[in-house]
């Protein structure tokens, strides 16, 4: 019932609109019928008065005729016993009358419908004056008296008495109460019954759009409404597609981040282990052995504290950095800068590095320097983590080159080393956390976040990086920032 809410609305709906047409039709029926036998009244006894007024004269000399009055009397009943039969003077004021009951209540008519009947060659519908109830109108038929061609006045018939008007109103009541009772009830549920299958079939495809967001609403992330089942509702279908479709994308969004907190404790908890376990032996060991130790042993086990603290350090940096950038709480704050001078500054930083690494770090620059369009801290992290990565990866005696190009769609980095390489099948997942190349994995001491942080910023700009790598060749990263216009 409640699923079918709307229908029924719309049925008793439907059902009031046919009641009112009904009725209003019943209401105009009646009116048609009456002026209609009006009508048919009038054209059949038009011409009774020219008829009477033929046969006798009421009026002499402006007088009544009472003999001529009884023998119009006495032919109306005897033609049509339920006519009203007025004698007007020349003004229209009522000389004498016979009427039922002599409730009389004008004393004049006016003469305009009964000058036009009598003029018109063919008797029109045209109603006049009731003299028993001011303000009402019957058909008549109306002649002029004459005597000597003098106008001596008109003789006026109301061809409906008000018995006969009575009388009809009671048979054309009677007649529209059978005519209600067994066609208009019969046309009514006829009506109501093919109004509720078309309203049935219109509706079909509203209950399958309801039906399929109940089956969402119970679990069904996978309910959808098909183009076949769409029908005339295709926009409010369509909109339940692409809600029930955000909504979904807000799921897995949220198991996404949550399945980024789990992860991320449990990296945090495994790989804060292992610095940390170091730490915790050697400053056991200084403790213990504090008396025995040499101090050049002394030294070298603080370096070895120390250098475990600063990956430490530099272990949690990267994993909230990361897990922010992941939760997309970092928003770019874009601005013009070129980026020629940004990448000059991050490499004097990194030469010095490659130097005691004994690496040659180059740089090359283009003549003319460019303005990007980007966020310069994120900007210069990504210069950093991909230089830091490329010194990490060359061995001793090895080359790095940094580069900057304009091109027709913005100015392109890139920087190269000439390291162990990175196979081909292993190329595809190096920008996600905690991997890398199996060929170094050993060999370099990395939390493997350094790229999937690089990826991630530049993702928040719009923009790809992609990786160029041969084995025992080198590895190059390559990215392009748009030009600020």
């Amino acid at each position: 019932m409640k699923g079918n809410k709307l229908y029924w609305k719309i049925s008793a709906t439907l059902l009031s609109l046919l009641v009112v047409l009904g009725v209003m039709y019943v209401m105009l029926s009646t009116y048609v019928a009456k002026a209609y036998f009006e009508e048919v009244n009038q054209r059949l006894n038009g011409n009774i008065a020219a008829m009477m007024s033929h046969e006798v004269q009421p009026l002499i000399n402006g007088e009544v005729d009472t003999l001529a009055i009884k023998k119009i009397i006495s032919s109306m009943m005897t033609v049509n016993p339920s006519v009203e039969v007025y004698v007007l003077d020349t003004e229209g004021e009522i000389v004498t009358y016979v009427a039922p009951y002599k409730r009389v209540k004008l004393t004049s008519v006016d003469l305009a419908p009964v000058k036009s009947f009598i003029l018109a060659e063919k008797k029109p519908f045209i109603k006049g004056d009731d003299p028993r109830h001011p303000g009402e109108y019957k058909v008549f038929s109306a002649a002029p008296i004459m005597a000597d061609d003098a106008l001596q006045g008109y003789l006026y018939i109301i061809l409906a008495s008000e018995e006969q008007t009575a009388v009809s109103a009671t048979l054309l009541g009677s007649y529209f109460l059978k005519l209600g009772v067994n066609t208009f009830l019969l046309t009514l549920i006829g009506a109501l019954a093919i109004g509720l299958l078309a309203i049935w079939f219109l509706t079909k495809n509203l209950r399958t759009i309801l039906f399929t967001v109940k089956r969402f609403k119970e679990g069904d992330y996978k309910a959808r409404v098909a183009d076949n089942e769409k029908g005339d509702l295709i926009e409010l279908a369509d909109t339940f597609n692409e809600m029930a479709d955000t909504i979904v994308s807000n799921i897995d969004q949220l198991k996404s981040v949550e399945n980024l907190r789990r992860e991320l404790i449990a990296n945090v908890s495994h790989d804060l282990r292992t610095p940390v376990s170091i730490i915790q032996g050697y400053v056991e060991t200084l403790l213990m052995k504090k008396d025995s130790l040499s101090v050049d042993k002394q030294a070298d086990y603080l370096k070895i504290v120390l250098d475990s603290t600063e990956k430490l350090s530099l272990q949690i940096t990267q994993l909230f950095e990361y897990s922010k950038l992941e939760a997309k709480q970092i928003e770019p704050q874009k601005e013009a800068f070129f980026l020629s001078e940004l990448v000059q500054d991050t490499y004097q930083k990194y030469d010095i590095l490659a130097t005691d690494k004994e690496i040659k770090m180059t740089i090359n620059l283009p003549k003319k320097s460019q303005l990007v369009f980007a966020d310069v801290q994120l900007v210069e992290r990504v210069l950093q983590n991909l230089m830091d990565n490329a010194i990490k990866y060359t061995p001793k005696g090895g080359k790095i080159n940094v580069s900057i190009k304009n091109t027709k769609k913005g100015v392109q980095v890139k920087v190269k080393d000439n390291g162990p390489g990175i196979p081909k099948q292993e190329q595809s997942y190096i920008f996600e956390r905690y991997r890398k190349a199996k060929a170094t994995r050993s060999k370099v001491n990395s939390t493997g976040l350094g790229l999937a942080i690089v990826k991630k910023i530049l993702e928040l700009h719009n923009v790809t990086i992609q990786v160029q790598s041969k084995v025992n060749e080198g590895t190059a990263f390559v990215f392009q920032l748009p030009v600020y216009t």
